[in-house]
């Protein structure tokens, strides 16, 4: 600058640091965060909690969890995304004590965009809100702050909004001709995804992960709890389902990497059907490439409709702790702390009964 200090421009007025190169660098890229965020950088040299280093404390934790088993694999790998977005907004030096709420409202307003500018789903945009005061939450509640982060109106969508939402989607289930020529329609490796998903209530996560180990084709039973919550699962599996598994079995390849080995489902690629770290998208889209060449997609249907549609169907039975037990849902009561065992039998007829719905008395 003509003054002789080293200055920057920051949203239109000049902010200047000293005529020492070096230490006016060091003073930039110690405010820039709060500079370009519209935020009063701190004194130099306060004590303060930085989001990086919050960030750091908090992920430290849940890694902690994740080798106890008090948290999933999955439900971690969520916190990671919502840490890293986190960053990416505020920056990594803001203090916490600055993040005022309505710059929380901002960052609301932006997680309701998607990547490509669509407007996300109120439970996702719920979901991610959520997590945010989780992070946020975790600075006071651990003392790496005096006073908590103010929220205002960072809230999650109110179930009105969910509600409306999820009308104007309309149903998220199949019928059972749809299903079929579905089912009839899929290669093989998507056929025994499908029959999962309508027998079992499997989702695509579920079938992206599900293990050889867990499968019993001799017993015909899968025993494999749910990876989002870790709550067990046991779910009787239909003779299509078998055979539509045994198929999968004879073509499977050889997987790339040695840590897959267990997997049942893999590519052509030897590779799994999901990308470490997110959601398996993978089985939604080859899912929906199959709706589409049946002319059978409309709003509201995608491979979790198949996890909608056999709720829908098995509470017709009316025995919905055994619905539970397959769907791997918490129960929630203290009845279901003292339950040690369940008759496989009440598991057997719920999943008869989507059986019946499906394919008739007959069968397929």
């Amino acid at each position: 600058h003509p003054t002789g200090q080293w200055a920057k421009k920051v949203k239109g007025k000049f902010h200047y640091f000293g005529k020492d190169r070096d230490k006016a660098l060091e003073e930039y890229l110690r405010v820039r965060d709060d500079l370009e965020s519209g935020r009063i950088p701190p004194p130099k040299g306060e004590d303060r909690t930085t989001l990086k280093y919050l960030v750091n404390a908090f992920l430290t934790h849940q890694t902690s969890k994740v080798a106890t088993g008090e948290l999933t694999q999955r439900s971690f790998e969520d916190y990671h995304r919502t840490c890293e977005a986190m960053l990416d907004h505020f920056g990594r030096e803001v203090a916490i004590e600055s993040i005022r709420p309505d710059q929380l409202l901002g960052y609301r307003r932006q997680l309701t965009k998607g990547k490509k500018g669509e407007t996300v789903a109120a439970s996702t945009l719920g979901n991610e809100v959520n997590r945010v005061r989780i992070v946020l939450r975790f600075a006071f509640e651990n003392g790496l702050v005096n006073v908590p982060v103010r929220f205002g109106e960072f809230k999650r969508p109110t179930k009105h909004v969910m509600r409306r939402q999820r009308f104007e989607k309309g149903q998220r289930l199949f019928e059972p001709a749809e299903l079929r020529a579905i089912i009839d329609a899929a290669d093989v490796q998507l056929k025994a995804m499908i029959l999962l998903g309508v027998n079992c209530g499997f989702g695509n996560h579920d079938c992206g992960t599900l293990p050889l180990h867990a499968i019993d084709l001799d017993e015909a039973w899968i025993i494999f709890p749910r990876p989002k919550t870790g709550i067990g699962r046991r779910c009787p599996l239909w003779p299509e389902t078998v055979a539509a598994i045994s198929a999968v079995v004879e073509k499977r390849k050889t997987p790339v990497n040695a840590s897959h080995a267990d997997l049942l489902f893999l590519t052509k690629y030897g590779r799994p059907w999901f990308t470490e770290g997110k959601p398996s998208g993978v089985v939604t889209h080859e899912f929906r490439k199959l709706l589409d060449k049946l002319k059978l997609y409309r709003v509201g249907l995608s491979f979790y409709a198949l996890r909608h549609t056999f709720q829908t169907i098995s509470d017709e039975l009316g025995d919905y702790i055994a619905t539970k037990r397959i769907m791997g849902h918490a129960d929630g009561s203290i009845s279901d702390t003292y339950r040690e065992r369940f008759p496989d039998e009440r598991l057997r007829k719920v999943t008869d009964h989507v059986h019946t719905w499906l394919f008739g008395k007959a069968g397929a």
